[in-house]
């Protein structure tokens, strides 16, 4: 069994200027990123000269660029405009900005759910996912939905559900635990055994109430993440978790959530 998985970090939970946040990834040994905001913005809509920097400062640095998050269906259903302009423009932007920077994963999400919504909707989900993935699929880079609390891809059940509905080679699952705490199922075990067979990348946060409501360092909250490390590590499905830390001093509480995954993996 392998005994350990290599970290990265989400670049702006440690701060939105790149180069700070790889100057302090480096003094924790990490070499992979992935990328959502910048100073100038969100992915693909930032400034073309801060883009350039992030590249030159991967060259320098050696660094990995895992995947890129430009909040892509993260939208009702209804707001049909805006996930067509995600499509047609949103996507193949940020595809380009993925094969400049090497990265081979795009995270998307899974629509927002609004009240009263009826079941059948998630045909037109599935509809817009399809399309997605043949977008992706093309291009050979890979798309990966975050499941989301609220969402129709909430729990891991329901995610994988939805992936292999479209059954696209090009489609997986980014599986991030702490955002299924307060459905229907426990994250580990059952969320990550339900959705095991998709994932293609792992989120790593943790929470004490809610599944964004109070989140603290890995190890502080609710999350098993000690038994979901173990089966990270026995089933071997990524190569690395990438650190989402979303709570305060994010430098701080960074530098903790390495640490602790790192015991964790030592332990394991």
């Amino acid at each position: 069994m392998k005994t350990t998985l290599e970290l990265g970090l989400v670049s702006d939970e440690v701060s939105p200027d790149f180069r700070e946040a790889v100057r302090h990834g480096l003094g924790w040994g990490i070499l992979r990123y992935e990328i959502r905001v910048l100073k100038s913005g969100r992915v693909p809509n930032v400034d073309p000269s801060e883009f350039d920097d992030v590249l030159a400062c991967t060259r320098e640095h050696g660094l990995r660029i895992t995947a890129l998050s430009p909040g892509i269906f993260k939208h009702p259903l209804s707001r049909t405009a805006e996930l067509e302009r995600e499509l047609n423009e949103t996507l193949p932007a940020t595809i380009r900005m993925a094969k400049t920077c090497g990265s081979p994963m795009i995270i998307l999400f899974g629509f927002q759910r609004e009240k009263q919504e009826p079941a059948e909707r998630i045909d037109l989900a599935r509809a817009y996912l399809r399309r997605a993935a043949e977008i992706g699929e093309k291009a050979g880079i890979r798309l990966a939905i975050e499941n989301e609390p609220g969402f129709w891809c909430d729990t891991g059940a329901n995610t994988r559900q939805l992936i292999e509905s479209v059954g696209s080679p090009a489609l997986g699952a980014n599986w991030d635990p702490c955002n299924a705490y307060g459905t229907a199922e426990r994250p580990y075990p059952d969320g990550y055994e339900a959705i095991k067979s998709v994932i293609a990348n792992v989120h790593a946060k943790d929470t004490r109430k809610g599944a964004l409501i109070e989140c603290v360092p890995v190890g502080e909250g609710v999350i098993d993440w000690q038994g979901q490390i173990r089966a990270l590590l026995k089933d071997r499905l990524v190569e690395h978790i990438t650190i989402e830390t979303h709570c305060h001093p994010l430098v701080e509480c960074s530098r903790k959530n390495v640490e602790t995954l790192r015991r964790m993996m030592a332990e394991a």
